[in-house]
């Protein structure tokens, strides 16, 4: 039995780890760590927990739990995981970060677009992007998960096999997503009231969002290590949860639909999480809504040579959560789907 700590288990993303692990058969939470309501019932604070989880919030001392945890998620914003790491922790438990501390290799990158010092550049380099089905060979054995964030798994898993295969002209992407406002987290924020959300649309962080360097970054890894510029606007809609990313490119030739489905199914065909949809069939995110999928579709347009690339999933899950429950599965030797095999809420 995996013993599992979560610190920040009073978020959405960490609510909904709560939420996986209870039905995962090989984890065992032991610690419900929050800042905000310590000494509080866990059920108090997510009434659905009720009769589920009799626990305490805890602290977050890292130190205290990682005698206690095999695997340590660490749901929090950003800066606090890259303050409580250090050595020893990591001599003794393995830490699944879903904050943007460790995804940029580059810390003055880090710093330029998320504002704050980085409090354990050391730890960087040795630190496992966790998008598993790219790097699932590195993350079997790594102690530091970066657990990459909910726009930037939809955007790379859309565009990946294009990219890697160098069907793109890669300084033409535009990536165009939405996201229901869960993705923001449960802090209060005038602007994420109901009021202000419902009945609306809004473009926000336009040429400004910080996961951007987050998508060049890991599409230039995919592009043999080629630095790459794209343009990234996310915007915000009136729902809880999901994702849909509109990628649009410049083909370098002409390719016909079976061209790229072959493509696809060479990188995605055997993976579970990952469904490549049938010809005219464009993703949506009720069909992901609560699960661990990624739908994904593409068509070409040959009036312009482009090709747009669709993508949908649940932010909160394969976007945050269900991802990092992923790579606990990976790195603690695990079936990859433990626990993740939930079927899609419908509706």
């Amino acid at each position: 039995m995996v013993k599992v700590g979560i610190i920040g288990s009073t978020g959405y993303a960490g609510q909904e780890l709560v939420r996986i692990l209870l039905a995962h058969k090989d984890a065992e939470i032991v610690w419900y760590g929050s800042r905000s309501y310590i000494d509080k019932k866990y059920s108090d604070v997510y009434g659905n927990m009720f009769e589920i989880v009799d626990a305490k919030c805890l602290d977050d001392n890292m130190d205290e739990l990682a005698s206690k945890a095999d695997v340590i998620f660490t749901a929090t914003p950003q800066g606090l995981c890259a303050s409580l790491v250090n050595e020893d922790i990591l001599s003794k438990t393995k830490i699944v970060d879903l904050s943007a501390d460790f995804r940029i290799k580059d810390v003055a990158t880090y710093e330029k677009w998320y504002g704050i010092e980085h409090k354990s550049p050391e730890f960087i380099e040795e630190a496992v992007y966790g998008l598993c089905e790219i790097n699932r060979d590195k993350i079997k054995s790594a102690r530091l998960i970066a657990n990459p964030g909910c726009y930037t798994t939809c955007s790379i898993l859309s565009l990946y096999p294009l990219v890697k295969e160098r069907l793109i002209d890669v300084n033409s992407i535009i990536v165009d997503a939405k996201s229901g406002t869960s993705g923001a987290g449960r802090g209060a924020k005038v602007a994420n009231l109901y009021c202000e959300v419902n009945e609306s649309i809004k473009a926000y962080g336009v040429t400004t969002h910080r996961h951007t360097p987050e998508i060049e970054e890991q599409l230039g890894y995919a592009y043999d290590g080629t630095p790459l510029t794209l343009n990234f606007t996310p915007h915000l809609v009136p729902m809880n949860r999901g994702i849909l990313v509109t990628a649009y490119a410049n083909l370098i030739n002409d390719l016909s639909y079976e061209d790229v489905k072959a493509v696809y199914d060479k990188y995605y065909k055997s993976e579970t999480f990952v469904r490549v949809l049938d010809k005219g069939v464009c993703p949506e995110t009720r069909w992901v809504e609560g699960s661990n999928y990624v739908d994904v579709n593409f068509v070409i347009d040959p009036r312009t040579n482009r090709i747009v690339v669709m993508g949908a999933m649940d932010n909160l899950v394969k976007g945050a959560a269900g991802q990092a429950v992923q790579n606990m599965n990976l790195i603690m030797g695990l079936p990859e789907t433990e626990g993740l095999m939930m079927p899609p809420l419908f509706p």
